[in-house]
């Protein structure tokens, strides 16, 4: 996985600007209805007006937008339902997605049933373990506020000084927030992302500093509430603060690295809905929708054919000075240590907190 990420990051940057094949598109199913769960708030409201609406236009089909909360929230949905199933089309973070892919709650797909997972990378293609392909690319970023830090951080230990004691806010394990974190502390430490002996002494200097583990609602509320200084976050979500917030959001890549958070797209078993589903799924991993939704919300495209333009790509990880900053982290190998490592943190890092 490591290798086919950093190969995946080579051939989108090299791949900006392509026309995607027109035999690579499968054909649109007209009429009829769908229903799509995928994440509420301002991702529902972005998707929405710039993939959803224009499949609607086109295709006549009635798409039913299920806010479905986390991706934990969403495989519960799913299991639920598993003997009548109401959600054809389901987006998920990668881990949750693959956890669903071998419980059979969606269907394994590929570019013989659906041609566009032709166009995408190796890390697309694989990374629903079989099922469903990337929809999105983001990542972790460091977020900051830009009135109390000056001059603008770099590096992720810009949150262990001295100076900012209660002014940091971490989401812990087993938020893969805090798991991505350990790993690519780890990573800038060793060159393993693995060697979770390597992040804890990194971590427990930063502990001192933090005001909660579980921001809630998220840290980039608690900037803008004056509560804190620092926060951990992802990029997508943490540009659109930034712009809203007319710049009062900072948004750092850090000098030690940063790791995707892959969203998946997904075929539900027995959907109700099959053809329109496959439509909208050969519609959202589209150059054209992808360009779409990188413009306006900078999750980095998993279509390489996307035409993204040079000032919204240089907001993601894909721009050409932050690709070699992207760590090779296996998800699917994080899973296996979550448990693991959330007790650490408990006992080493949050404990540390408190001394």
């Amino acid at each position: 996985m490591r290798r086919a990420l950093l190969s995946a990051v080579a051939v989108l940057g090299a791949a900006i600007g392509l026309t995607p094949p027109a035999a690579a598109q499968a054909p649109a199913a007209q009429g009829g209805q769908l229903t799509l769960q995928a994440y509420a708030g301002i991702f529902r409201d972005n998707y929405t007006e710039v993939v959803v609406n224009p499949f609607t236009t086109r295709t006549g089909t009635e798409v039913q937008y299920f806010d479905g909360g986390t991706s934990a929230q969403m495989l519960g949905r799913l299991r639920a339902q598993r003997a009548d199933p109401q959600i054809d089309v389901v987006i998920m973070d990668v881990t949750t997605a693959q956890i669903a892919c071998a419980e059979g709650l969606v269907e394994r797909i590929d570019a013989s049933v659906l041609p566009v997972i032709g166009q995408l990378g190796e890390m697309a293609r694989e990374a629903g373990a079989g099922c469903g392909p990337a929809v999105t690319y983001d990542h972790l970023v460091l977020v900051y506020d830009t009135q109390s830090v000056q001059p603008a951080p770099t590096r992720w230990m810009a949150m262990a000084d001295a100076a900012q004691r209660g002014q940091v806010a971490l989401s812990a394990p087993p938020n893969i927030q805090g798991l991505a974190l350990t790993a690519i502390l780890a990573h800038a430490a060793t060159g393993d992302w693995r060697n979770i002996n390597a992040a804890m002494p990194r971590l427990r200097e930063i502990a001192p500093n933090v005001q909660t583990f579980n921001p809630n609602p998220d840290g980039y509320t608690l900037i803008l509430n004056d509560q804190v200084n620092f926060a951990t976050g992802w990029n997508a979500r943490a540009q659109l603060y930034r712009d809203q917030s007319q710049g009062r959001i900072g948004v750092v890549l850090p000098e030690e690295g940063t790791a995707f958070q892959i969203n998946t797209i997904n075929l539900v078993a027995n959907a109700k809905n099959r053809p329109q589903a496959l439509s909208f799924m050969a519609h959202a991993l589209s150059a054209e929708a992808q360009k779409a939704f990188t413009e306006r919300m900078f999750y980095g495209p998993t279509n390489p054919n996307a035409q993204v333009a040079p000032a919204a790509l240089s907001r993601t990880a894909l721009a050409p000075e932050f690709r070699q900053r992207v760590i090779g982290l296996n998800w699917e190998e994080m899973v296996r240590l979550r448990e693991q490592w959330n007790q650490r943190w408990r006992r080493e890092v949050i404990a540390a907190s408190n001394r």
